[in-house]
């Protein structure tokens, strides 16, 4: 089979995981003619498309694909195999889950880092009381007043956009529409539409921070989701990598999305957002003690691993709900209601192992980036995120 034949034969089986659960299917912006077709087909069978996804993979020695398109499609199969085994019953361990949909090993992380984390934000928040009160109440402080919550997105919005624009251009015409949503697992969601264009839902469920909504705004849009999306549609599929029209759920492409995503803000402002977001909550009325904020956010990073080792607990120790939970209000320094909240995540049946695209995405190009020789080189590879389809296998090798 050749690439002409297999790429669409990608796309199909794909496209088909979105009738099997809704959502998988997390973008396509190919030839809505085909998505019609595996609409409109039978319906899937589990079992089926392993069958297919096994197949394909076979195929790909014999398509005359460029090395990296090759690689590509070919952990991209592997990981639809293991949805696929998944949605006909097969018992597959978390930790053998994890690593065919993401290309990468999990273990639990180590309770020293999130002590020393602990420790960190004992000084940063000195005072009186169990540090967990005061890291509640320096949340509670930090709440984005609701009346307020469109105008601050706007303003990031438009601040990290103007930077976006000048380091890695954008087609004139892109666009971000925002909206509030509720009921959600997530804090906010890119729903990329095409056309470089996107949608950002922000979770009116959970309480919005003034520390945080720049790093939101930065993964969802500026120069997160929708930059990286933006970029390959005028690159990659323009060049004719069709295969970069669909963006699945449970899948490479998410680790790298959101490692990607969560670098942003430090990619695109760098050391000393805190004070850059501190001026711009200014203009808006609003008081924010950005070097502290910073100083918080820097000791809390360490404790990236927590919601994994949560998902380990859950689904690889067979540990309950309660137990899990308290694990999370333990480590994470947050409240019953938020690690409940975190809990929903976890426990999805979609969504269960894709915390691991966070931590471990984070970690991985985290660590790319910072080998850089130095600023110029760390944007040049920040770029190379957002424009090439790069693996976390070809990741691994340049580091």
């Amino acid at each position: 089979m050749d690439a002409h034949s297999l790429v669409p034969e990608y796309l199909r089986l794909g496209l088909a995981f979105d009738r099997l659960e809704p959502g998988f299917v997390d973008a396509y912006t190919g030839d809505p003619a085909l998505r019609r077709e595996v609409a409109d087909g039978p319906a899937p069978q589990p079992r089926e498309l392993a069958r297919r996804a096994a197949a394909l993979r076979r195929e790909l020695s014999g398509a005359d694909l460029p090395a990296a398109r090759a690689e590509f499609l070919d952990v991209h199969l592997r990981a639809l195999e293991c949805s696929a085994r998944k949605f006909a019953g097969d018992a597959i361990g978390f930790v053998d889950e994890v690593r065919e949909y993401f290309d990468v090993d999990i273990a639990p992380g180590d309770v020293e880092d999130y002590r020393e984390a602990h420790r960190q934000l004992d000084e940063v928040l000195a005072g009186d009381g169990p540090l967990l009160d005061r890291m509640t109440a320096h949340r509670k402080a930090d709440e984005i007043p609701p009346e307020r919550l469109r105008a601050c997105v706007d303003a990031f919005s438009g601040a990290l956009r103007e930077q976006v624009r000048a380091r890695y251009p954008l087609p004139d015409h892109e666009q971000v529409e925002y909206e509030v949503v509720g009921d959600k697992p997530w804090s906010g969601f890119n729903y990329y539409l095409g056309d470089y264009r996107s949608k950002v839902a922000i979770n009116s469920d959970l309480k919005q921070h003034m520390a945080h909504l720049p790093a939101l705004i930065a993964h969802e849009a500026y120069p997160g989701h929708h930059t990286e999306h933006c970029r390959k549609e005028a690159g990659l599929v323009s060049a004719g990598q069709a295969e970069q029209t669909l963006f699945l759920v449970n899948t490479p492409q998410c680790l790298m999305a959101e490692g990607l995503a969560d670098l942003a803000l430090k990619s695109i402002v760098g050391p000393g957002w805190g004070r850059w977001a501190e001026e711009i909550y200014a203009d808006l009325g609003l008081r924010f003690d950005g070097e502290r904020a910073e100083r918080v956010s820097t000791a809390a990073a360490k404790l990236l691993g927590v919601r994994q080792d949560a998902a380990l607990l859950l689904h690889d120790r067979g540990r309950d709900a309660d137990e899990v939970a308290e694990f999370l209000q333990r480590w994470s320094l947050t409240t019953p209601e938020r690690a409940r909240q975190s809990l929903r995540f976890l426990s999805s049946p979609l969504w269960r192992a894709y915390i691991s695209t966070y931590v471990e995405g984070y970690r991985l190009l985290g660590d790319w980036l910072d080998r850089a020789a130095d600023a110029d080189d760390r944007a040049d590879r920040f770029g190379r995120l957002l424009d090439e389809p790069l693996t976390p296998g070809a990741i691994r090798r340049m580091a």
